[in-house]
């Protein structure tokens, strides 16, 4: 199964949602990897740390470069896939060459070439999908190279209105590029129980029919904690209650995508 976290918006927890699904995918004994498209690469330095990330090579843009020549013997995506110090997680990593070939692969019309490379691999039960904020070219190949998407949201009103506006950039990729493509669910981040705005703005979701996930993930500063320390919650402390959230959403987003739930249409 291939997972998308997806969100226009940064900082909403893309990148911390990628990695510790994954490591807990990882952690249950599944072949899990997880592809960064942010040229920012926050998940590749969250899962090698930040020496390793800033030297690793080859890369997804070795991936993306290599599709524009016109070397006859190009390397598969295979070979730009790297371990992580996590038994079962391996990475495809970004790197900041991405940022300045974007215009390149869309003038010439690359946007499936990362769907038909996944498409190829074998043995991994689940792929998991970080992108950049906005919604260009790295972000599109990811929607249309998934079968499921995970959406963030950080309770806000902003981030509300702009729930819609994705749920319709989901539902036209669907259309035009990848049927297969469905919301797994909306994933409610940073969540702070004694606050009545955010359990308000959730409610009123979930009574419009969204598929809003339980369990809602907590605002710690374990997130922070985790980062710098370069280890998923799962590694750095399995007992934390926030790790237990995770690990339920993992099992939840897991019966979601079997149960075959479909793109929902706003109210």
């Amino acid at each position: 199964m291939k997972w998308v976290v997806f969100n226009q918006k940064g900082g909403v927890g893309k990148s911390t949602i990628v990695c510790n699904l994954a490591a807990i995918s990882a952690q249950r004994g599944r072949k899990t990897l997880v592809v960064d498209l942010d040229p920012q690469g926050n998940t590749t330095q969250y899962l090698l740390g930040k020496d390793a990330a800033d030297s690793v090579d080859p890369h997804l843009g070795t991936f993306f470069e290599e599709s524009l020549s016109l070397s006859m013997f190009p390397r598969g995506i295979l070979e730009m896939i790297h371990d992580t110090p996590f038994k079962n997680l391996h990475i495809l990593p970004s790197n900041p060459v991405l940022d300045t070939i974007h215009g390149k692969l869309e003038a010439k019309h690359k946007i499936m070439n990362l769907r038909r490379a996944l498409g190829k691999l074998e043995g991994y039960s689940n792929i998991f999908l970080d992108t950049p904020p906005g919604h260009g070219f790295f972000t599109l190949s990811a929607l249309i190279a998934a079968d499921r998407c995970l959406i963030p949201f950080d309770c806000d009103e902003f981030s509300r209105r702009a729930l819609y506006s994705l749920l319709e950039d989901i539902r036209e990729v669907k259309e035009d590029h990848n049927p297969d493509l469905e919301v797994g669910g909306i994933i409610v981040n940073q969540f702070q129980s004694r606050a009545l705005l955010p359990q308000q703005l959730v409610d009123e979701l979930v009574g419009e029919g969204l598929p809003i996930l339980k369990p809602f993930i907590s605002a710690s500063v374990k997130v922070r904690e985790s980062h710098h320390a370069s280890r998923p919650l799962i590694d750095l402390d399995p007992s934390h209650k926030l790790t237990k959230e995770f690990e339920e959403l993992y099992l939840v987003i897991e019966k979601a995508h079997k149960s075959g739930r479909k793109l929902p249409r706003p109210k």
